[in-house]
């Protein structure tokens, strides 16, 4: 996924437009226009109403604080329509399913006089929609309990700039008080590697004219890039305060101030799992295994090796299993020393070659709280000891985005000799040995 900021990185007062402020909504109400251009519809139509009914089918499900508060879906064609008008997301994907179907049964094929003000003329209406929607909701609440600002994402197959352009010049006059960002995803129709290698294109100016970001990103024309694309939706941007402060051993040492971003979802906000993932016992438990004594014979198919460089550990969540050569006496002797030497050369082979091995759960009798059968991967990483690790790996619906930007090479010299400082302390506390974790003592 390519981004690029083309406006302003102005930052207008974010704490005015706190939405539900005493529910936490994650995200501002969102408008999501869809613009129709054949014969790239054709291309683009199934791909994206799949990855609109998988997100959705998670998003309104998950457990926990609302983090879409509202949407609203407008298409355009030979002129803009409002297929779906602000509506609550939690709880609503019925709704949200046929406005998916609505858009799914729209002409791939045909004469379309499309015109550029047509995108435009859908972001002026979305706009006075939450005009109207905010004035009709302040009748029976106050300001701080209602979003005062929202966000619009226009999704096209057109050229991104060009799209940029035609709103940047025909948004001049409006009023844009509301609008927090402005976001143009292109769904590239060709090799998203090559057209980044064959254009540079120039940067925009800056406007002040809008007072806020238009954010450019060119994305991929597959269901996993566009899904992936609305996961960005579940995250948390708010930005009231930091999140977390990372004290460093060192007295004089202002403390680091991070923000938090989720990796994954946790197994427990999906419907149907709340009542089982946090029951380590339960044998019909479909993303962890259980320690406790049980009659259930857990099974993992290996699938692949992995070089151990090649796993991200933000991929891994919930509690590790260490696994060990079986002393079950129901085995004979021969068969027990067998198996303890293939477990050795187990070990002795992953460790020697670096690598991990990923494996499949073969799935267990399903209760009857389960409609489907739900498969759970996990990868076994090697150690130096007779032992093996084992550590789930999140499937495709935990996951979310993550952009991770590369350490930059400059570095301010005060800013280092300041970590330096917390640095030697922690050389000095470096331990040869092994630390016992139940042992290590709070010095301060």
């Amino acid at each position: 996924m390519n981004s690029r900021k083309t406006l302003s990185e102005t930052r207008r007062g974010y704490t005015a437009g706190k939405a539900y402020a005493t529910a936490h909504s994650w995200q501002l109400p969102q408008i999501l226009i869809v613009d129709v251009k054949p014969p790239f519809w054709a291309n683009t139509c199934s791909k994206l109403c799949e990855a609109l009914e998988n997100f959705f089918c998670l998003a309104c499900s998950l457990a926990g604080p609302c983090r879409i508060p509202l949407l609203s879906l407008y298409v355009v064609q030979n002129q803009h329509e409002c297929l779906l008008p602000f509506v609550q997301v939690k709880g609503s994907f019925p709704r949200l399913q046929t406005c998916i179907s609505e858009l799914r049964s729209l002409p791939r094929e045909g004469s379309f006089q499309q015109k550029g003000d047509r995108v435009m003329q859908a972001v002026q209406d979305g706009l006075q929609q939450f005009k109207q929607y905010t004035r009709h909701m302040l009748a029976g609440a106050t300001a701080l309990d209602l979003c005062l600002l929202f966000q619009i994402t226009v999704l096209t197959s057109q050229p991104g700039k060009d799209m940029v352009k035609q709103l940047e010049t025909g948004l001049r006059e409006i009023d844009l008080v509301s609008l927090r960002k402005l976001q143009i995803i292109e769904i590239s129709q060709g090799d998203l590697l090559e057209l980044s290698s064959s254009s540079s294109p120039s940067p925009f100016p800056n406007s002040a004219i809008l007072g806020m970001d238009i954010d450019l990103q060119i994305i991929e024309n597959d269901v996993v890039s566009l899904e992936t694309f609305f996961k960005t939706w579940l995250h948390d941007h708010g930005t009231d305060r930091e999140q977390l402060h990372l004290l460093l051993p060192s007295g004089d040492f202002p403390c680091v101030k991070c923000d938090i971003q989720e990796r994954l979802l946790s197994p427990a906000l999906l419907p149907g799992a709340a009542d089982v993932t946090v029951k380590t016992d339960d044998v019909n438990t479909p993303y962890q295994m259980a320690a406790s004594p049980a009659t259930t014979l857990y099974k993992l198919r290996v699938i692949k090796a992995l070089k151990a460089e090649g796993v991200c550990e933000s991929a891994l969540f919930g509690l590790p299993f260490i696994i060990k050569p079986t002393s079950c006496w129901q085995l004979d002797w021969d068969e027990l020393e067998m198996n303890q030497h293939n477990f050795h050369a187990l070990c002795h082979s992953l460790l020697k070659r670096d690598w991990m091995l990923l494996a499949k759960r073969e799935p267990q009798s399903v209760s009857p709280s389960w409609r489907i059968t739900v498969n759970s991967y996990y990868v076994i990483i090697p150690s130096d000891s007779f032992t093996l690790l084992v550590k789930a790996i999140a499937v495709r619906e935990l996951l979310l985005p993550c952009n991770i930007p590369a350490l930059p090479a400059d570095l301010p010299e005060t800013a280092l000799s300041t970590i330096e400082a917390s640095d030697e302390w922690l050389h000095t506390s470096l331990d040869k040995e092994a630390v016992q974790v139940l042992q290590v003592q709070d010095t301060s």
